[in-house]
């Protein structure tokens, strides 16, 4: 028998940090919360969206869906299969798929442009509706009195 299997003197233990690996070794940080969307799952959070936007987002999702799909697909069975007919037909409806998703999105954009330019037309008009308002109030306070 071996001296050092009856005593465990000399053993080395893998896996186990000595004392002076755990003081050098930093805190191992905890990751932060993240705030989701939704945790339920049944989207009760979607009413706080615009509904013209959610509209245009779901409509968007699908074209470039169809779009990236139809065009990977259609070179693919033209090449490989040789459908001279159904992959360039495919190509062609993905390529159409792309351009309808942008201008969904640039109609999204001009109505929100359009919202936006009327939001700030109707504080720019009662901004000056107060403006006018003190004004006229300042010039009836100046004007003399009138001569019978």
């Amino acid at each position: 028998m071996f001296s050092l299997d009856e005593d465990d003197e000399g053993e080395i233990s893998f896996g186990e940090s000595s004392d002076a690996e755990r003081e050098m070794t930093p805190d191992i940080p905890k990751a932060p919360s993240v705030k989701t969307f939704d945790d339920s799952g049944n989207f009760e959070g979607a009413g706080d969206v615009d509904s013209g936007t959610l509209r245009a987002f779901v409509v968007a999702v699908i074209y470039a869906n169809a779009a990236v799909l139809l065009v990977a697909l259609g070179p693919m069975l033209w090449y490989f299969e040789g459908w001279s007919r159904l992959g360039p037909g495919l190509l062609i409806a993905g390529l159409l798929a792309g351009i309808r998703t942008y201008q969904t999105y640039r109609a999204w954009e001009r109505k929100r442009d359009e919202r936006d330019s009327e939001d700030s037309a109707d504080e720019s008009d009662a901004d000056s509706f107060d403006s006018d308002a003190d004004s006229s109030d300042s010039d009836a306070d100046a004007a003399p009195p009138e001569a019978s």
